[in-house]
């Protein structure tokens, strides 16, 4: 009689996340390494880096999940921030500019950032006042990823004539994930005492399968036929698609899967939904990273045919 299988290891094959409430100090990169180390595995990431002295929701995926990091961070992420201006802001000035920031805005990232300090748009989604106390006030921000608060508090300084500096950020929402599902790492190292003791049930709830991210996106149930060329890396034509279960526009990011609803591969829409039946020809999704192991599908295309009308060169007696 075969051992029952081990959950966990189904789950860390599979691809799986961690939402780790990251404590202020240590760097993104260090809480990441620490939860690999817990768990044992070779490779861990994260999406969406905290700077050691912000706290709150950090995104760390393991095995196949690293394949998600950027749809990830095409979630817009949520904070609530300390923001301390230099000076008395009037509140009617204060509701103005809070107003003016929201929506697109440009931004040029902070001269210590891992990235090309070059001026780009990022838009705000909701910037709202919850507390005043003094100069300090107490912001709710939901904002594009890759925003930076600590440089949106300095503007909004700059705006109102007063000067500001960010004094304490805390992420609590990553797209649909919020801090109340997080754990600590002294929840997960419990969960991995549990699981020592036989208890494998705590881990298993920490460790989150990887079709809770890409389902948050507009999926294409693709026919059989178009399973395998997508798999290898091809486009997707009209012609290949089954189903369209729900609407999406125009260069949307969509989740390719076939007719038993596993993840084939996640591309970009070349064309609204509504729009995709009257393309006649080309690809109406381009194919942007593929989940699967091609080499379990095989090829359902044939090989073109010699110039002469004969059998393909491979398949000539030699």
């Amino acid at each position: 009689m075969s051992a029952p299988a081990d959950p966990i290891a189904a789950r860390l094959a599979a691809g799986a996340f961690l939402l780790i409430d990251k404590p202020r100090g240590p760097s993104s990169h260090q809480v990441t390494a620490w939860a690999r180390d817990l768990l044992g595995v070779d490779r861990a990431g994260h999406a969406g880096t905290l700077d050691p002295n912000v706290s709150g929701l950090l995104w760390v995926g393991v095995g196949p999940a690293l394949k998600l990091l950027p749809l990830v961070l095409e979630f817009p992420k949520r904070y609530v921030g300390v923001v301390n201006f230099h000076g008395t802001v009037p509140a009617r000035d204060l509701a103005r500019v809070l107003a003016e920031f929201t929506g697109p805005i440009y931004q040029t990232p902070p001269v210590r950032s891992a990235v090309r300090r070059e001026r780009r748009i990022r838009t705000i989604h909701r910037l709202e006042l919850r507390e005043t106390e003094g100069t300090r006030i107490l912001l709710d921000v939901v904002a594009d990823s890759g925003t930076y608060v600590r440089t949106l508090a300095v503007d909004l300084g700059e705006a109102l004539g007063v000067g500001a500096h960010l004094e304490e950020l805390r992420r609590t929402a990553t797209g649909p994930f919020s801090e109340s599902q997080s754990v600590p790492l002294t929840g997960l190292s419990d969960a991995l005492a549990r699981r020592a003791g036989g208890d494998p049930a705590p881990l298993v709830a920490l460790l989150h399968p990887i079709d809770e991210v890409w389902r948050e996106f507009p999926t294409i149930v693709l026919k059989d036929s178009a399973v395998s060329a997508v798999a290898h890396g091809a486009g997707l034509a009209r012609g290949g698609i089954l189903a369209l279960p729900r609407p999406f526009a125009r260069e949307a990011r969509v989740a390719l899967v076939d007719r038993t609803g596993a993840l084939i591969a996640t591309g970009i829409s070349r064309h609204d939904s509504g729009a995709i039946g009257s393309v006649a020809h080309g690809w109406v999704v381009d194919s942007t990273r593929v989940f699967v192991d091609p080499a379990r599908f095989p090829p359902a295309w044939k090989a073109p045919r010699a110039a002469s009308g004969g059998p393909p060169p491979e398949s000539r007696s030699r």
